[in-house]
């Protein structure tokens, strides 16, 4: 009876050494698979990171430029990022020596917008690239502007607007693909012989800059003023009414 005893307790040692299976709590498990509700906020954490940072955003469809109505005032970086922005009334570097705008952005009319990205995909065809220099300007600026340098044939009189003041002039010039500039003989508002179309003491190499960048902007719907090589205006562009709309500058811009 004392043996069968001793088997016993020794039979039950051993069951007690042995490893036994660990289960998952319910708390473990529900954590193990993401609930509905916490993909959700991920995603919802994703988008603002996305947001906040516009490397990271979608752009939005070109062919929606199209459905918009001709008035429309559009940010053309929201629909292309194949452009560069040299904005210089956002800086001191340019002829007034001082800043009018808060900062740097190019809004333009819708079917400017669409007009400007076809002449940008025909430039980088070719290697080359559009930077701006200014788009749509609001005609608050443009009164800062007469104020600071009333001169006409520098500065459009506010009176009678610009055709900046409607979003249908821009001033620009064409880069490299890698955005390195280009030489076109002077400098962006420089007002001299130098910056005319029909100025000719020019290398060979910047005439064929310049008759570059005007034959694809007139080949996409835009036309030239006789003393500015970089300024171009949308054909038809006066029939949109002047303006004052203000660009958001926060970067959290809705």
């Amino acid at each position: 009876m004392r043996s069968y005893s001793w088997f016993l307790l020794i039979g039950l040692l051993i069951s007690c050494a042995k490893p036994v299976e660990e289960k998952k709590t319910f708390s473990e498990e529900k954590t193990s698979t993401p609930s509905k509700e916490t993909e959700l906020s991920s995603q919802k954490r994703e988008d603002k990171k996305a947001k906040s940072n516009p490397v990271t955003q979608i752009k939005a469809d070109p062919n929606e430029l199209k459905a918009l109505p001709d008035a429309t005032l559009v940010d053309i970086t929201k629909y292309s990022d194949e452009f560069t922005l040299n904005i210089k009334y956002a800086t001191s570097d340019n002829f007034l020596k001082t800043a009018v705008y808060d900062c740097a952005a190019c809004y333009v009319r819708a079917p400017v917008a669409v007009a400007l990205i076809k002449a940008n995909n025909k430039l980088m065809e070719l290697g080359y690239r559009l930077q701006f220099f200014d788009c749509y300007r609001p005609h608050s600026v443009q009164k800062k502007m007469w104020e600071i340098f009333p001169k006409p044939g520098y500065v459009a009189n506010p009176r009678g607007g610009s055709i900046h003041n409607k979003g249908a002039a821009v001033d620009l010039t064409i880069t490299t693909l890698e955005g390195l500039p280009i030489d076109m003989g002077s400098a962006y508002d420089h007002f001299g012989w130098e910056s005319h179309h029909a100025y000719a003491n020019l290398t060979d190499e910047v005439k064929q800059h310049r008759t570059l960048l005007k034959e694809t902007m007139l080949a996409f719907d835009f036309k030239t003023i006789r003393t500015e090589w970089w300024h171009y205006n949308y054909v038809g562009g006066r029939r949109y009414p002047i303006s004052d709309f203000k660009w958001n500058c926060t970067e959290d811009e809705e």
